[in-house]
């Protein structure tokens, strides 16, 4: 675990209720929280630099903030306030999202990896440099910083054309409803050609995945097909799932199969197992999306919380 990080997704949509969240996973000593900005929901930037005060170690991370409905000078203007109310702890992630959102919001999302390519080098330059001076195909930006500010910037990776991006363009990539089998036959390769053909390290790994710390199976696939229920609809990541080996996923549900090949379940020794296997094929950080499972879900919750911190091994209290 050296060197490896803990993340754990997190969520709400009472502000006072994250912000306990957050406390709850610093106490816990789990290393990073992430949320998700989509929709209408609470906005992460905003309730990351709401957060930051209260808290003194714990990192902060978007996965992820969708790029078509904010210009990147906009998503500037937001992530210094955070990096500055949590120095050295914000990672700034960013995506194209998919298209069922962004068309709910009348945007028709053309080109996701050129504008995400834009959107990157745009980012990047401005916060970590201070200044840009860019004529990209989608995006033409001149602006300066008073300073440059210390934020990572990553971004979500899908197919392999996503990673291969995120190889030779961002700080890091955070991958999505991606069985551990995907990410290291298929992403880490497919970072380390776009890595090298930008004459630059591979950039980190940011696995995100689904775990369960329970002992009924059953009850695990049962809660999954729940609260993942639409991805398979999702052509995306459909074709991701056919190409990882389980062309039942074209029949847009899920198999037992495919819910077994990525999401980490059982007992705390299987777990702290299935997580160990996946930092020890190369990514960098497994960031937790919790699976509530059984009729107790806040004892669910608290039991795969429990285990993480004491993977990380940093707990304050």
């Amino acid at each position: 675990m050296e060197g490896k990080t803990i993340g754990l997704a997190i969520g709400g949509s009472k502000v006072a209720d994250v912000q306990a969240a957050v406390r709850q996973a610093e106490q816990a000593g789990i290393d990073a929280v992430w949320m998700t900005t989509g929709g209408a929901r609470l906005d992460s930037l905003t309730l990351f630099a709401a957060a930051a005060g209260g808290t003194t170690n714990i990192k902060f991370g978007t996965s992820i903030v969708p790029i078509y409905p904010r210009h990147p000078l906009v998503m500037v203007q937001q992530a210094q306030v955070v990096a500055q109310m949590a120095p050295g702890r914000f990672r700034l992630g960013v995506g194209p999202s998919h298209r069922p959102p962004m068309r709910a919001m009348g945007i028709q999302m053309p080109s996701p990896l050129g504008h995400l390519r834009d959107y990157l080098r745009i980012l990047k330059g401005l916060l970590q440099k201070g200044e840009i001076d860019y004529q990209g195909e989608y995006f033409q930006v001149k602006d300066r910083l008073a300073e440059p500010v210390d934020v990572p910037v990553m971004a979500s990776a899908l197919q392999r054309g996503s990673f291969e991006l995120c190889g030779a363009e961002a700080d890091g990539a955070i991958s999505w409803v991606c069985p551990a089998s995907y990410l290291r036959d298929v992403a880490l390769p497919a970072m380390k050609v776009g890595a090298d053909q930008a004459n630059r390290p591979v950039p980190p790994l940011i696995a995100h995945v689904p775990v369960c710390v329970h002992d009924d199976d059953a009850e695990v696939r049962s809660a999954f097909r729940e609260q993942f229920a639409n991805y398979p609809t999702l052509p995306f990541y459909r074709r991701m799932l056919v190409s990882s080996g389980y062309p039942e996923a074209s029949q847009a549900t899920w198999s037992d199969a495919m819910i077994d090949g990525l999401v980490v379940h059982g007992d705390e020794t299987k777990v702290a197992q299935g997580l160990r296997d996946i930092l020890a094929f190369g990514a960098s950080e497994v960031l937790v999306s919790p699976i509530l499972a059984g009729a107790d879900q806040a004892g669910s919750l608290d039991r795969t919380s429990r285990l993480l911190g004491q993977m990380a091994g940093n707990a304050t209290g």
